[in-house]
């Protein structure tokens, strides 16, 4: 729900060190940010320090736990995969992973959901985003790019994709108006400046620990909300960017989605505290606790990922004698192209039909297989203990 804002600014109240509300001509309060870092500075007490230190040890050991694997790529594009699905979720899309997985394979069904384009846009955006790194540091530049692809053709796309907002939002309940509103970001005119000032915390050279500017860069992100549509997309792809530019991570492997979704109340209770309070301290231990379990529960999946296809291949090979060969090839692939058809079989094992079906067959019989169109044509099959494997979130 959107308004035009042009109102002029009236008195001021409610000051913290985050900032103060702004009442506005036509009645209701805009929060008007103060440039990070907070001042007085954050307050580092012993609890604060401990979850840095956990987060900052569980998040090298899942960097460093990729090294082992023998394709830490596939592993690193699944986990995307799965971090657009959870982010998109959380601003109300209803694709799930296998959702996904399928329309990549070209084998969605008839009743698969059709907000699918955005979760695809939000992987793009991702994919462009980090290449771009290369030559462009974190900047609005950058994320007014990123904006405009995540939004490209999809719900939003009339919201003006990468470019700031010039009319006022708000974040509230649905149908609620400006003055009902739970929080009003600033106003479209200062949203340029308030970025700058954004960008310009973010390329300090003064010493913070990086997983301390990230969580600080995120919650500043959330409250100017520069973006008509996308901006909880953004702002977490942000995180990730920051940890990958600033060589924290090799690989882009850290996303909060899954935390930030199963604490959806703390998160947006912390973000407002930071606003009404200035309480930057316990949105840090939140935004820490989260990136420390993410990073255990990657690590974990990425240990079960490598069990899972030692164990397979085992399989395969003891069980399927001189067709081993090509059926490990396939079952390879699969790590990346989880649901597969009888004619991508034969292409992916250099088979020819009648010896894919048999394959298929055997993969099956083993309980790697599973048939997911109850169709006796153009039979689709997932690659069942995988995608059960990559759906939990334990």
């Amino acid at each position: 729900m959107l308004i035009t804002s042009g109102a002029a600014l009236v008195h001021i109240n409610s000051a913290t060190r985050a900032g103060h509300y702004v009442q506005q001509a036509s009645g209701y309060r805009a929060f008007i940010p103060a440039p990070l870092p907070p001042q007085p500075p954050v307050t580092t007490d012993d609890e604060l320090l401990a979850l840095l230190s956990d987060a900052d040890r569980a998040l090298g050991r899942l960097d460093g736990s990729t090294d082992t694997l023998p394709d830490p790529d596939m592993f690193v594009m699944m986990y995307v995969r799965k971090e657009a699905v959870l982010s998109s979720q959380i601003e109300g899309t209803q694709a799930s992973l296998s959702d996904l997985l399928e329309a990549e394979a070209k084998a969605s069904r008839p009743d698969a959901p059709k907000d699918i384009d955005e979760v695809v846009n939000y992987i793009a955006a991702m994919n462009i985003g980090l290449k771009r790194l290369s030559n462009l540091p974190v900047s609005v530049r950058l994320i007014k790019e990123i904006h405009a692809n995540l939004l490209h053709g999809v719900r939003g796309k009339h919201l003006n994709p990468g470019e700031l907002r010039s009319t006022q939002n708000w974040i509230g309940a649905p149908g609620c108006n400006l003055n009902q509103a739970a929080f009003v970001p600033p106003p479209p005119t200062e949203v340029p400046d308030h970025l700058g000032r954004l960008e310009n915390f973010l390329h300090d050279k003064k010493p913070m620990p990086i997983l301390i500017k990230v969580g600080l860069a995120h919650g500043q992100f959330e409250t100017i909300h520069p973006f008509l549509d996308g901006n909880g997309r953004i702002g977490r792809l942000l995180i990730t960017f920051l940890l990958c530019e600033k060589g924290v991570l090799k690989r882009p492997l850290l996303y909060l989605s899954h935390f930030f979704k199963r604490n959806r109340d703390d998160y947006y209770r912390h973000l407002q505290a930071i606003r009404d309070r200035g309480d930057w301290e316990n949105w840090l231990k939140f935004f820490l606790t989260g990136v420390a379990a993410v990073s255990h529960e990657a690590t974990e999946k990425a240990r079960r990922i490598v069990t899972l296809k030692q164990e397979h291949t085992d399989l395969v090979r003891s069980k399927l004698g001189k067709g081993a060969g090509r059926a490990i090839v396939l079952l390879e692939k699969m790590y990346q192209q989880p649901f597969v058809s009888i004619n991508a079989v034969s292409q992916i094992a250099g088979v020819q039909f009648p010896s894919a079906n048999a394959m298929v067959d055997n993969f099956v019989k083993l309980g790697i297989l599973k048939e997911s169109t109850g169709r006796i044509r153009n039979r689709v099959f997932r690659y069942k203990p995988y995608i059960d494997l990559l759906n939990d979130n334990g």
